[in-house]
């Protein structure tokens, strides 16, 4: 197998960016972009520590996270399981990156920054839902922000619906739990799963 080891090969390779693909970063959220990003309920997070790095799905109502400003986002961490690896992470290397996707549309927008973790009162109280509330609050300082030509969306017809998996052909959640342990009672697990995420959504 023939490995490129060099940037220059890879730049040799590749040639020069398009201009469009340069012009199209900017230090803050163009109107633009913030209007992508207010209608986006779902990003990956990356995030980076000393063990390697994590990305971790993120999802919310309506939008995944509010803009507090042209330079800084805010992401409620919801309940989940508990393994809090991105915030982990976040705590000992600020740098993070998100992939924001649209519902339907082709386009996708990044943003590469900064970030803590806030248990701020007021700021925890400000994303109740339900009488709930999240248990920290991601605060995200933009570095650069741009969208994401929509080829790969485009490849994957990630929108089509007559390319949807049927979930019943997949493993379920337990038969994967019970593919790393042996002994894991998947059946309880799936049967208990449904009610379960829907008490605890929030």
């Amino acid at each position: 197998m023939t490995i490129i080891r060099t940037v220059e090969e890879l730049k040799a390779l590749y040639g020069e960016a398009g201009e469009a693909s340069i012009v199209k970063v900017t230090q803050t959220l163009t109107a633009e972009y913030r209007q992508m990003i207010e209608v986006s309920p779902f990003a990956a997070m990356a995030t980076v520590g000393p063990e390697g790095l994590d990305c971790s799905p993120r999802g919310d109502n309506l939008s995944v996270v509010r803009i507090a400003d042209d330079q800084t986002l805010l992401m409620p961490d919801w309940r989940g399981n508990n393994r809090i690896d991105s915030l982990v992470n976040i705590v000992r290397d600020p740098r993070v990156a998100l992939l924001f996707l649209v519902p339907g549309s082709n386009t996708t927008m990044r943003i590469n920054g900064t970030a803590v973790v806030s248990i701020d009162p007021a700021l925890i109280s400000s994303f109740e839902v339900n009488g709930k509330h999240p248990r920290t609050v991601v605060v995200i300082t933009i570095a650069e922000v741009y969208f994401q030509c929509a080829r790969a969306l485009l490849r994957s017809q990630l929108w089509n619906p007559e390319r949807f998996v049927d979930p019943a052909s997949l493993p379920t959640p337990g038969a994967l739990l019970r593919a790393a342990k042996a002994d894991f009672d998947k059946d309880s697990y799936d049967r208990e799963w449904p009610g379960r995420a829907a008490m605890t959504m929030w």
